[in-house]
């Protein structure tokens, strides 16, 4: 009987949750670290100390308990789990809501159960959103399994169930009953709803979505939500029931009005027969928008099969978009016959661009000619912007690893990567040593003297270069038979400037000029003080004028501000992750990282929601004018000025 009661009590529990809290920006300009104890609780928390911050769980203030719980969710230390445990009965709401994202950051399955526990007590429905979200992030299979059992018609209900399976989905669990209850969810009246009933659908780890297929098809065509819609159609990439699919995905890639729903309905082509969407493929190479004939051109260089290479090259001579045209030339290289000919044309773009950025697409397309790889290594090796050496030795080592590669000039690539290792420049040192590494190019024999790894390891400086230390020590241990070793942890070494974060209005705002127009940001010194503390001194000197937007994905991400444009550039420093209770909006600006507390130049900007970004990649700023611009922005995009607005 008491087992049936604990059953029924946890049923009734679930029934509290509701809906993604709001992200809210107050009006007043004074921000609260005028306050010396929360400047303290950052400080404590940047510092990740542990032992100094839980005395702060207790303090009668329920602010800076607030304050204290929410800095473990960045710190992340399990060990604070029976600390924060209590604070989830706190008579303070706003304390309960930390205490709660805080567990959840941690994702111990330990977790669970007082999160579970507490909703038996709780009655406020934003503090018990927060808690299934939690719960959704510690779920154990029994979590999961209720998640999907349990029925109601409110609002808020719907969406907080719909979401907590979501983060659930990241969990690697079995997800049969969820899966039904997403399905049940897309028809849901309530847009957040559907929209975390989509990207559980769309994202979660191999999950078949079939079963859902009628109410996904319909939610793709008929949505009056973009964001919606263009999770839903992720999808549709990952079913293995097809029927049916192709006509709807060809209509949402020609018709949609939202871009970025065309760029998403390119994704479950690539799982469906090629003669049955081929003609919609090419017509996407005429869309308006040039990340949509992108996208289109990445899958017929997939897809494509070699009688479509005069129309892939006639589809290339035709483009204005560079990344589009270097792509289709790519696709048309692969399946040439006279590779010859083509080639020559493709290094005649190359010598004729004053691009940088095209030119190391180029050397990706000459890639596909296997007898292109001197000229390729000549180009890395004497380039004179960063982005085409590095992209070069990334031509070179997918070529290595093509099927039909001749094993004659196999002594001849070990040579290169072993060159590479060897050039101090660190993004061709990290390449170098993944592709050594890499057990299907079979070069773990290759290098009788391994010594050069070693000496190119011990000339990295700490944390410059961690991402090239991680990758040649993973190198290191790979061929030494050893496992993989565990990231180093980077040092303290830059703590929060407080005079900078003071100086600083609680909503200031930063003008970004960029070529293609002005985008404004509204920095988050409240939520981020030390990342935004870091971006306003480096903006102050100047550091990112004029430097490129060196990625840009469609519809996921614009990123800017690496020093040396193509994404391996660094500061002799780096800051603290700091994971406030945000959510990766549209326009919502993060920091770059090669992992936690890794952070030090590069940010980012967000095309649309990402939530799978949520709490892993510290949110200092949004956008909030030029969202326009940020969709028009291309590689090689220059970033004019970046100040402050008075």
């Amino acid at each position: 009987m008491k087992n049936k009661i604990r059953a029924a009590l946890a049923v009734l529990l679930l029934a509290a949750a509701c809906s993604q809290p709001a992200q809210k920006s107050g009006s007043a300009t004074v921000h609260k670290f005028s306050d010396a104890t929360l400047r303290n609780i950052y400080t404590l928390q940047d510092e990740r100390s542990t032992a100094s911050l839980l005395p702060f769980l207790q303090r009668p203030e329920a602010m800076y308990r607030r304050e204290a719980a929410l800095a473990f969710a960045s710190v992340q230390d399990t060990t604070a789990i029976p600390a924060l445990a209590p604070l989830l009965q706190d008579q303070d709401p706003e304390v309960r809501k930390a205490a709660a994202y805080a567990l959840g950051q941690m994702g111990s399955v330990s977790a669970e159960p007082l999160l579970m526990a507490a909703y038996g007590s709780d009655r406020d429905p934003a503090v018990r959103a927060e808690m299934l979200e939690a719960w959704g992030k510690t779920a154990s299979q029994r979590g999961v399994d209720m998640l999907g059992t349990f029925s109601t018609t409110q609002p808020q209900l719907l969406a907080g169930q719909a979401w907590a399976l979501y983060r659930a989905g990241q969990r690697k669990l079995n997800y049969g009953t969820a899966l039904k209850k997403a399905a049940d969810l897309l028809q849901s009246k309530e847009e957040p709803a559907r929209l975390g009933a989509a990207h559980f659908l769309g994202r979660t780890a191999k999950l078949d979505p079939s079963y859902a297929k009628p109410q996904v098809l319909a939610v793709v065509q008929q949505d009056p939500s973009a964001n919606v819609r263009m999770a839903a159609v992720l999808a549709l990439a990952k079913m293995t029931d097809t029927s049916g699919i192709a006509p709807v995905v060809t209509q949402v890639l020609l018709q949609d009005a939202d871009y970025r729903v065309r760029v998403n309905a390119v994704r479950p082509l690539y799982a469906l027969p090629y003669a049955q969407v081929q003609t919609a493929a090419f017509k996407a190479l005429a869309d308006k928008h040039a990340h949509v004939a992108l996208a289109a051109a990445e899958y017929l260089a997939a897809k494509a099969p070699a009688a479509e290479s005069d129309r892939l090259l006639a589809q290339a001579n035709q483009q204005q978009d560079w990344r589009v045209r270097a792509t289709l030339f790519g696709a048309a290289l692969a399946s040439a016959e006279d590779k010859g000919a083509l080639s020559k044309q493709v290094q005649q773009r190359f010598a004729a661009s004053k691009n940088p950025y095209e030119q190391a697409a180029l050397l990706t397309a000459l890639s596909k000619d296997p007898t292109q790889y001197p000229f390729i290594e000549q180009q890395v090796f004497s380039a004179k912007h960063p982005a085409i050496g590095t992209t070069g030795l990334e031509a070179l080592v997918s070529m290595r690893g093509q099927k039909g590669f001749d094993l004659n000039n196999a002594q001849a690539f070990a040579q290169i990567f072993q060159r590479a290792v060897q050039s101090g420049d660190v993004a061709l040192t990290g390449i170098a040593a993944g592709a050594i590494r890499n057990p299907e190019l079979g070069l773990k024999n290759a290098y009788a003297d391994r010594s050069f790894l070693t000496q190119a390891r011990d000339k990295l400086v700490l944390p410059r270069d961690v991402e090239t230390h991680i990758e040649l020590q993973k190198t290191l241990d790979f061929l030494e038979g050893r496992p993989e070793p565990a990231a180093p942890k980077t040092p303290y070494s830059h703590p929060i400037n407080w005079a900078t974060v003071n100086s600083l209005q609680k909503n200031q705002q930063v003008r970004l000029r960029t070529n293609k127009g002005d985008i404004t940001l509204e920095l988050l010194v409240e939520d981020a003080p030390g990342s935004v503390a870091n971006f306003v001194e480096i903006l102050k000197k100047g550091n990112y004028n004029g430097k490129r937007f060196h990625r840009v994905v469609p519809n996921f991400v614009v990123q800017g501000g690496d020093p040396r444009g193509d994404g391996w550039g660094s500061a002799d420093y780096a800051i603290r992750s700091e994971f406030a209770n945000l959510h990766y909006l549209e326009g919502y600006v993060g920091m770059a990282s090669a992992g936690k507390d890794t952070e030090s130049l590069q940010w980012f900007i967000t095309h649309s929601p990402t939530p799978h970004l949520d709490g892993r990649y510290t949110i200092f700023a949004r956008v909030v004018k030029g969202m326009d611009v940020v969709h028009q922005l291309n590689i090689g995009d220059t970033i004019e000025k970046v100040e402050l607005v008075k």
